[in-house]
Protein backbone atom coordinates (compact mmCIF):
# COMPACT_ATOMS: atom_id res chain seq x y z
CA UNK A 1 0.00 0.00 0.00
CA UNK A 2 1.44 3.48 -0.95
CA UNK A 3 -0.22 6.64 0.79
CA UNK A 4 0.67 9.87 -0.03
CA UNK A 5 -0.93 13.75 0.95
CA UNK A 6 -1.29 15.53 -2.82
CA UNK A 7 -2.14 18.43 -0.50
CA UNK A 8 -2.54 19.96 2.28
CA UNK A 9 -5.70 21.66 3.08
CA UNK A 10 -6.77 24.70 5.02
CA UNK A 11 -9.10 26.36 7.25
CA UNK A 12 -11.24 29.36 5.71
CA UNK A 13 -11.15 30.39 9.08
CA UNK A 14 -9.05 29.20 12.10
CA UNK A 15 -10.20 30.37 15.78
CA UNK A 16 -7.49 28.55 17.18
CA UNK A 17 -5.68 31.95 14.94
CA UNK A 18 -8.10 33.74 17.01
CA UNK A 19 -9.95 34.64 13.12
CA UNK A 20 -13.75 35.12 13.52
CA UNK A 21 -13.74 36.21 9.77
CA UNK A 22 -12.78 34.09 6.61
CA UNK A 23 -9.42 34.72 5.64
CA UNK A 24 -8.51 32.64 3.03
CA UNK A 25 -10.14 30.03 0.83
CA UNK A 26 -10.72 26.72 2.70
CA UNK A 27 -10.32 23.47 1.29
CA UNK A 28 -9.74 20.47 2.58
CA UNK A 29 -6.51 17.85 2.62
CA UNK A 30 -5.93 15.45 -0.14
CA UNK A 31 -4.64 12.02 0.21
CA UNK A 32 -4.13 9.16 -2.19
CA UNK A 33 -4.11 5.38 -1.02
CA UNK A 34 -2.90 2.69 -3.90
CA UNK A 35 -3.25 -0.57 -3.28
CA UNK A 36 -3.80 -3.62 -6.06
CA UNK A 37 -5.17 -2.16 -8.54
CA UNK A 38 -7.56 0.55 -6.74
CA UNK A 39 -6.14 4.17 -6.84
CA UNK A 40 -8.59 5.97 -4.02
CA UNK A 41 -8.14 9.61 -4.06
CA UNK A 42 -9.45 11.34 -0.52
CA UNK A 43 -11.40 15.00 -0.70
CA UNK A 44 -10.39 16.35 -4.02
CA UNK A 45 -11.07 20.37 -2.56
CA UNK A 46 -8.59 22.02 -4.43
CA UNK A 47 -9.87 23.96 -7.95
CA UNK A 48 -9.95 20.99 -10.94
CA UNK A 49 -6.57 22.70 -12.62
CA UNK A 50 -4.97 22.75 -9.03
CA UNK A 51 -5.22 19.54 -7.93
CA UNK A 52 -5.01 17.96 -11.73
CA UNK A 53 -1.13 19.93 -11.63
CA UNK A 54 -0.46 18.82 -7.89
CA UNK A 55 -1.71 14.47 -9.01
CA UNK A 56 0.95 15.22 -12.03
CA UNK A 57 3.74 16.62 -9.67
CA UNK A 58 3.14 14.29 -6.37
CA UNK A 59 2.89 10.97 -7.90
CA UNK A 60 2.44 11.29 -12.12
CA UNK A 61 -0.89 10.46 -12.38
CA UNK A 62 -3.87 12.39 -14.42
CA UNK A 63 -7.43 12.32 -13.41
CA UNK A 64 -8.21 9.08 -15.71
CA UNK A 65 -5.65 6.98 -13.43
CA UNK A 66 -8.01 7.40 -10.28
CA UNK A 67 -10.34 4.44 -9.75
CA UNK A 68 -12.37 5.90 -6.53
CA UNK A 69 -12.59 8.95 -4.82
CA UNK A 70 -13.87 8.84 -1.46
CA UNK A 71 -15.28 12.02 0.25
CA UNK A 72 -15.12 12.14 4.27
CA UNK A 73 -17.83 14.55 4.50
CA UNK A 74 -20.17 16.41 1.36
CA UNK A 75 -18.50 19.60 2.11
CA UNK A 76 -17.70 21.75 -0.74
CA UNK A 77 -14.66 22.03 0.68
CA UNK A 78 -13.82 18.86 0.38
CA UNK A 79 -15.05 18.10 -3.27
CA UNK A 80 -14.26 21.13 -5.53
CA UNK A 81 -12.41 19.09 -8.01
CA UNK A 82 -14.91 15.63 -7.89
CA UNK A 83 -16.45 16.28 -11.34
CA UNK A 84 -12.96 15.67 -12.93
CA UNK A 85 -12.91 12.18 -12.30
CA UNK A 86 -15.48 11.24 -14.24
CA UNK A 87 -14.25 7.53 -14.77
CA UNK A 88 -13.98 6.84 -10.54
CA UNK A 89 -16.60 5.84 -8.19
CA UNK A 90 -17.75 8.66 -6.23
CA UNK A 91 -17.98 6.76 -2.52
CA UNK A 92 -19.33 8.27 0.58
CA UNK A 93 -20.63 6.85 4.04
CA UNK A 94 -24.41 6.22 3.69
CA UNK A 95 -25.06 7.89 6.73
CA UNK A 96 -23.91 11.23 4.88
CA UNK A 97 -25.50 10.39 1.89
CA UNK A 98 -28.74 10.18 3.88
CA UNK A 99 -28.81 12.80 5.78
CA UNK A 100 -27.66 15.78 3.10
CA UNK A 101 -29.83 14.04 0.65
CA UNK A 102 -33.06 14.76 2.42
CA UNK A 103 -32.59 18.50 3.18
CA UNK A 104 -31.25 19.26 -0.46
CA UNK A 105 -34.16 17.69 -2.00
CA UNK A 106 -36.32 19.40 0.20
CA UNK A 107 -34.59 22.48 -0.88
CA UNK A 108 -34.71 21.99 -4.59
CA UNK A 109 -38.06 20.96 -4.02
CA UNK A 110 -38.76 24.57 -2.67
CA UNK A 111 -36.95 26.78 -4.60
CA UNK A 112 -38.59 25.11 -7.68
CA UNK A 113 -41.88 25.54 -6.51
CA UNK A 114 -40.88 28.95 -6.31
CA UNK A 115 -39.77 29.51 -9.75
CA UNK A 116 -42.93 28.41 -11.02
CA UNK A 117 -44.95 30.12 -8.80
CA UNK A 118 -43.29 33.38 -9.65
CA UNK A 119 -43.84 32.25 -13.57
CA UNK A 120 -47.48 31.71 -12.88
CA UNK A 121 -47.71 35.62 -11.93
CA UNK A 122 -45.65 36.45 -14.65
CA UNK A 123 -42.45 37.31 -12.57
CA UNK A 124 -38.77 35.90 -12.82
CA UNK A 125 -36.44 34.79 -9.97
CA UNK A 126 -33.79 36.91 -8.75
CA UNK A 127 -30.41 36.53 -9.67
CA UNK A 128 -29.65 35.66 -5.92
CA UNK A 129 -32.56 32.83 -5.96
CA UNK A 130 -31.60 31.99 -9.82
CA UNK A 131 -28.12 31.08 -8.56
CA UNK A 132 -29.13 29.16 -5.08
CA UNK A 133 -31.23 27.14 -7.66
CA UNK A 134 -28.71 26.11 -10.03
CA UNK A 135 -26.48 25.31 -6.59
CA UNK A 136 -28.63 22.99 -5.40
CA UNK A 137 -29.74 21.35 -8.51
CA UNK A 138 -25.71 20.93 -9.63
CA UNK A 139 -25.12 19.09 -5.55
CA UNK A 140 -28.30 16.76 -5.70
CA UNK A 141 -26.71 15.95 -9.46
CA UNK A 142 -23.42 15.27 -7.35
CA UNK A 143 -24.85 13.45 -4.54
CA UNK A 144 -26.96 11.66 -7.17
CA UNK A 145 -23.91 9.85 -8.60
CA UNK A 146 -22.24 9.57 -5.29
CA UNK A 147 -22.75 5.70 -4.30
CA UNK A 148 -22.80 4.66 -0.40
CA UNK A 149 -19.90 3.48 0.57
CA UNK A 150 -18.78 -0.16 1.26
CA UNK A 151 -17.07 -1.21 4.63
CA UNK A 152 -14.37 -1.92 2.54
CA UNK A 153 -12.90 0.41 -0.20
CA UNK A 154 -9.75 -1.91 -0.83
CA UNK A 155 -8.20 -4.79 0.90
CA UNK A 156 -6.60 -3.00 3.78
CA UNK A 157 -9.16 0.49 3.36
CA UNK A 158 -11.65 0.14 5.50
CA UNK A 159 -14.67 2.88 6.88
CA UNK A 160 -14.06 4.32 10.23
CA UNK A 161 -17.25 6.04 11.51
CA UNK A 162 -16.36 10.15 12.81
CA UNK A 163 -19.70 11.80 13.62
CA UNK A 164 -19.67 14.73 14.94
CA UNK A 165 -18.45 17.34 12.55
CA UNK A 166 -21.16 16.19 10.02
CA UNK A 167 -23.58 13.69 10.88
CA UNK A 168 -22.38 10.80 8.51
CA UNK A 169 -18.39 11.95 8.52
CA UNK A 170 -16.07 8.89 7.79
CA UNK A 171 -12.77 8.69 7.69
CA UNK A 172 -11.05 5.56 6.26
CA UNK A 173 -8.95 3.51 7.85
CA UNK A 174 -5.53 2.12 6.32
CA UNK A 175 -3.42 -1.44 7.22
CA UNK A 176 -0.21 -1.09 6.46
CA UNK A 177 2.89 -2.94 6.71
CA UNK A 178 4.42 -1.08 9.35
CA UNK A 179 1.36 1.14 10.94
CA UNK A 180 -2.04 1.69 11.13
CA UNK A 181 -3.41 5.44 9.31
CA UNK A 182 -6.64 7.46 9.86
CA UNK A 183 -7.59 9.75 7.24
CA UNK A 184 -9.51 11.89 9.39
CA UNK A 185 -11.43 14.18 7.34
CA UNK A 186 -12.35 17.05 10.05
CA UNK A 187 -12.69 15.40 12.70
CA UNK A 188 -9.45 16.16 13.68
CA UNK A 189 -8.69 19.88 11.63
CA UNK A 190 -5.84 20.70 12.19
CA UNK A 191 -1.73 20.10 14.20
CA UNK A 192 -3.34 22.97 16.90
CA UNK A 193 -6.25 21.21 17.17
CA UNK A 194 -4.90 17.91 17.94
CA UNK A 195 -2.67 19.27 20.36
CA UNK A 196 -5.32 21.40 22.10
CA UNK A 197 -7.91 18.84 21.89
CA UNK A 198 -10.06 20.64 20.09
CA UNK A 199 -13.29 19.83 17.43
CA UNK A 200 -14.24 22.64 15.08
CA UNK A 201 -16.56 25.33 16.20
CA UNK A 202 -19.50 24.58 13.80
CA UNK A 203 -20.27 20.58 14.54
CA UNK A 204 -23.74 19.45 14.32
CA UNK A 205 -22.52 17.82 17.70
CA UNK A 206 -20.06 18.82 19.60
CA UNK A 207 -20.29 15.53 21.97
CA UNK A 208 -20.43 13.08 19.54
CA UNK A 209 -17.07 15.24 17.78
CA UNK A 210 -15.03 14.99 21.14
CA UNK A 211 -15.71 11.31 21.32
CA UNK A 212 -14.39 10.72 17.58
CA UNK A 213 -11.45 12.57 18.54
CA UNK A 214 -10.64 10.38 21.09
CA UNK A 215 -11.77 7.23 18.98
CA UNK A 216 -9.25 8.92 16.16
CA UNK A 217 -6.32 9.07 18.57
CA UNK A 218 -7.46 5.59 20.30
CA UNK A 219 -7.09 3.75 17.14
CA UNK A 220 -4.39 4.66 14.99
CA UNK A 221 -0.55 5.23 14.50
CA UNK A 222 -0.59 7.81 12.10
CA UNK A 223 -3.13 10.18 11.35
CA UNK A 224 -3.65 12.59 8.02
CA UNK A 225 -5.53 15.86 9.11
CA UNK A 226 -8.60 17.41 7.66
CA UNK A 227 -6.85 20.27 6.85
CA UNK A 228 -3.38 19.68 7.72
CA UNK A 229 -0.52 17.30 7.00
CA UNK A 230 0.57 13.40 8.05
CA UNK A 231 1.28 13.30 11.56
CA UNK A 232 2.47 10.52 14.16
CA UNK A 233 -0.27 10.48 16.66
CA UNK A 234 1.33 11.78 19.39
CA UNK A 235 -0.40 9.63 22.19
CA UNK A 236 1.31 6.55 20.32
CA UNK A 237 5.16 7.45 19.84
CA UNK A 238 5.60 5.06 22.60
CA UNK A 239 4.85 1.87 20.51
CA UNK A 240 6.00 2.79 17.37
Amino acid sequence: MDTRVISIGSLSTNPIWDEREPARTGHSTTTLVRTGDAAILVDPGLPPAALKARLSERVNLAPSDITHVFLTSFSPECRRALEMFDRAEWLLSETERETVGVPMATSLQRLAQTAEDLRNAGEDMSDDQKTMLDIVRRDVAILSRCQAAPDSIAPGVDLFPLPGVTQGMCGLLLAEPTRTTLITGDAIATQDHLDQGKVLPTCWNREKAQESFQEALEIADALILGRDNMLTNPTARATL
